[in-house]
């Protein structure tokens, strides 16, 4: 499948998939897309010195690296896993301008690390954040009450319908801690539905740039969003 690499209106860059007209993060916004979505309604909601973070769609590394930059402002101890069945390539990964746009010259070095580090190992990066990269399609996910928090972050339902299917659902839940939050861009009702039917309380919240609503998941509370 061509890949393409192209600019989006806030000045980031990702990659699209030419044939299934399909990014990587939103053409409104990579950066603004993954501060709204990941950072603001699940990172911030964890008023707590160290959490546990599991990525759905590890892709560019964009969602990993600022989170890695929150750790370090806040001074906030995050162990963060990244599921991936398709790495991206190094080559495109040089090509991303994450670290000249959010202004963090100094770790260039560090997302390109990102990329380059061991798959099925965990990497430390500094005191505040280490990193597990799992080279796995999502079905494989047999994980019970390890994370926080889960950024799901997978190609969109209308090219890869099962990704967001109950099954996928059901294990995301398992996987998560009792309090446990789920993070999406989606928004679509059969997506809600899919959610609610494995047993997250599900509420939609204003979307980023471009998107009317985004959806986020519960797992056994009241949300306070």
């Amino acid at each position: 499948m061509e890949r393409k690499l192209i600019t989006t209106l806030d000045g980031s860059t990702t990659i699209q998939l030419v044939e299934w007209d399909e990014c990587y993060h939103s053409k409104m916004g990579a950066i603004q897309e993954a501060y709204h979505v990941f950072i603001k309604n699940g990172l911030e909601q964890f008023d707590v010195d160290s959490l546990s973070i599991l990525e759905i769609g590890f892709g560019t590394g964009l969602n990993a690296f600022i989170t890695y930059l929150e750790a370090l402002n806040k001074k906030q101890t995050i162990q963060y896993t990244g599921l991936e069945a398709y790495p991206v390539h190094e080559d495109e990964v040089k090509l991303l301008n994450y670290c000249s746009q959010l202004e963090a010259f100094d770790q260039e070095a560090v997302f390109q690390e990102f990329h380059k580090s061991e798959w099925e190992q965990w990497s430390d990066f500094g005191d505040y954040f280490k990193l597990l990269k799992r080279k796995a399609f999502f079905q494989e996910l047999n994980d019970e009450s390890l994370y926080d928090l889960i950024y799901f972050d997978a190609f969109g339902f209308q090219v890869q319908p099962e990704l967001w299917s109950e099954d996928i659902f059901a294990r995301m839940y398992r996987s998560l801690k009792s309090k446990g939050v789920l993070v999406t861009y989606a928004a679509r009702g059969v997506v809600k539905r899919n959610m609610k039917a494995v047993g997250f309380e599900v509420k939609k919240v204003p979307g980023p740039p471009g998107k009317r609503e985004m959806m986020i998941g519960f797992k056994n509370f009241e949300s306070t969003i």
